[in-house]
């Protein structure tokens, strides 16, 4: 049976998906097809390259996202996207989704056309720094004079993408705690209501994830990258504890 694995969105709650990769791993579940927004394109291209769960964690804990040599200035963004094209080719040196193990497909948003923009062939790293281009904090990307930027503004979690799949397994990093929380700021009002906003886009698609794997990163936030081990561990438990009461699973173990 062919197993698809979608992943989401979410930022440094995106080192969670190699924590939900690693469960799979050691549960002896192969995935067949990846498909990967933002936080999530980028795990999924390093695992579709066969790179392993401890240099995905790697990658993301020495990406030294905030060092001022990766500050653009006056451009469309905090972070310039061009500077982590060497950080990926270290990883992966094949600039070409072909050269994967694993078949991939990613996202981005097209500002020209204010469509959604799905890769899948052809050159690699400028479709992933485009997935992963959070508006506002990282330039856009340009790819054939077009501008792109995060694929989540359209499409953040994409199941719906796998395709030729028995099972598909959701990893999904921006479950939303609805208890009372207190907002003191204007931007936790802000970013509350961004990330509600997500979520009930996002959760329209759950129905179509044979297993649907939601760790729950409340106090971890879209840059939380000081939380990384803790992230990857909640990651890596929930997705253990949803492979053992996943009956469709025990088909494919």
């Amino acid at each position: 049976m062919k197993v698809g694995l979608a992943l989401s969105g979410g930022g440094a709650r995106g080192i969670a998906h190699a924590g939900v990769i690693e469960a799979l791993q050691e549960n002896g579940i192969q995935i067949h097809q990846v498909s990967g927004t933002s936080a999530g394109a980028l795990v999924g291209a390093l695992f579709a390259k066969g790179i392993s769960v401890e240099e995905i964690f790697d990658f993301f804990e020495k990406s030294n996202l905030f060092h001022p040599k990766k500050f653009a200035f006056r451009q469309a963004g905090f972070i310039n996207s061009s500077v982590f094209t060497d950080h990926i080719s270290l990883f992966i040196p094949d600039n070409s989704f072909e050269s994967l193990h694993i078949p991939l497909t990613v996202t981005a948003t097209d500002l020209n056309s204010g469509e959604l923009k799905i890769f899948k062939t052809g050159e690699l790293y400028l479709p992933i720094l485009a997935s992963a281009a959070f508006p506002g904090i990282f330039t856009p990307v340009e790819i054939e004079n077009n501008t792109y930027v995060d694929g989540g503004v359209i499409n953040n979690f994409p199941v719906d993408l796998l395709d030729n799949c028995d099972i598909k397994i959701g990893s999904y990093t921006n479950k939303v705690d609805f208890k009372s929380r207190k907002l003191k700021h204007s931007y936790d009002v802000a970013g509350r209501a961004y990330a509600i906003n997500q979520y009930h886009q996002d959760k329209i698609k759950f129905h179509q994830c044979d297993v649907l794997i939601e760790p729950e990163l409340y106090d971890y936030g879209l840059f939380s990258f000081k939380g990384l081990k803790d992230i990857f561990k909640i990651g890596y438990e929930t997705a253990l504890k949803a492979i053992d009461q996943s009956e469709i699973l025990k088909q494919v173990l």
